[in-house]
């Protein structure tokens, strides 16, 4: 096996393909990276199970092969060869050695025939516009949860209906919800749900971000696998067993007080007060219609406490309080792009809707569209599709 191939080519595909590697393996040929030098190309495929990343760059090869390296340690030398250089690899006996600019490695090879045969990615089904897919991602991954014992709230649920995509994610504390369009190939047989890992998909939506479009694959055999594809760079990931509960019902709110905030203003005021609140402790606001509508922020206790009043505008209500976790809120705010957010409050203890503001302007603010079925608000129309973020408030007040 010989091959040539650029620096950076190769830096930036190792590092993409090195995503998969597992931090810890009781198989230790998983922390490995296998490379494939075919005609006028290379190929580098990581595998943990249950994820697979394959990609593919250009090589000038002198001799065919495939061979399986430690991952994270070619990583390491490729980061410090020389940038602008043409890199020159070679299988000599049992080691492989990389060459750049006069500064020469030899890595020691791992036993190929101890590695897992790679999982052979679904066919694309559809498209989804790559920088619209990795920020609706990281709009619902925020609610996911991170406790282990409860790994299907870990999740993301991916749902494909007709020429729509939902995701959504939720701890029980917050319930994250983005609708987006995707192109199908052709018409699906119902409606195709995936509960995917949320940090795995967070990953491959960023790096699949620059790519113009993303390919959906899905495994018609039910061979438990979703395929992503950008580029020269495919990836597929093991579904997790189990689906989150339904949130329609949820995202529901009647009769609900109505305000609206400068988002970025609301989550500076947050993070200003939170300064002064203990781990777990609330951050009030009180909102009030009263003249031009403000709200006031709170936290802390006896001596130690903060304050901020901002304006807003109140509908439904002359005033009303709600207290949050203030990490929470500000994950919330943090994940639209709006410049006001909106806020549907029933009350202490209760749920809140946090929705864009102009979003919910250009869709309407009557309730009852459907939404998977089941009746949510109503910005599940939107061409540009809709975000939702629910979350609980706490009953005990500051």
């Amino acid at each position: 096996m010989e091959f040539r191939v650029d620096r950076d080519d190769l830096a930036e595909a190792v590092a993409w393909a090195a995503r998969t590697l597992p931090t810890r393996s009781p198989v230790p040929v998983l922390g490995g990276l296998l490379l494939e030098a075919g005609p006028g190309r290379l190929g580098i495929s990581g595998f943990d199970f249950e994820a697979a990343a394959r990609i593919e760059i250009d090589a000038e090869t002198g001799a065919d092969g495939r061979i399986l390296v430690l991952g994270r340690r070619l990583l390491d030398i490729c980061r410090v060869l020389p940038r602008g250089r043409v890199v020159s690899c070679a299988l000599e006996g049992t080691r492989f050695a990389v060459e750049a600019g006069g500064t020469r490695f030899g890595l020691s090879t791992l036993p190929r025939d101890e590695y897992p045969a790679l999982p052979v990615p679904p066919e694309p089904c559809g498209t989804v516009d790559a920088a619209a897919f990795a920020t609706a991602v990281s709009q619902v991954a925020v609610a996911a949860g991170r406790d282990d014992t409860l790994p299907v709230l870990t999740g993301v649920q991916l749902r494909l209906s007709g020429e729509e995509m939902t995701l959504s994610a939720s701890d029980r504390y917050r319930y994250a919800v983005r609708t987006l369009a995707w192109k199908p190939e052709a018409p699906l047989d119902g409606v195709v749900e995936a509960l995917l890992p949320a940090r795995r998909l967070h990953e491959i939506a960023r790096s699949l971000a620059r790519c113009g479009d993303v390919r959906i694959g899905l495994d018609p055999a039910g061979g438990g696998m979703f395929g992503f594809e950008g580029g020269p760079m495919r990836t597929a990931v093991r579904l997790m067993e189990g689906r989150l509960p339904r949130h329609g019902s949820l995202f529901s709110v009647p009769d609900a007080a109505v305000a609206e905030v400068e988002r970025e203003a609301l989550a500076e005021a947050v993070r200003r007060v939170a300064v002064v609140a203990e781990v777990n402790s609330p951050v009030r606001l009180d909102f009030t219609g009263d003249g031009e509508g403000s709200v006031l922020l709170r936290a802390g206790y006896a001596d130690d406490v903060a304050s901020q009043r901002l304006p807003a505008a109140l509908t439904g209500t002359a005033e009303i309080t709600v207290a949050f976790n203030p990490a929470y809120l500000l994950d919330a705010l943090n994940s639209f792009e709006q410049p006001r957010v909106r806020l549907e409050l029933l009350g202490p203890g209760q749920r809140a809707l946090l929705s864009g503001a102009e979003a919910r302007a250009e869709a309407g603010d009557e309730p009852g569209d459907q939404y998977g079925g089941e009746t949510v608000d109503g910005t599940g129309g939107e061409a540009g599709g809709a975000h939702r973020h629910l979350l609980m408030s706490v009953k005990q007040l500051v």
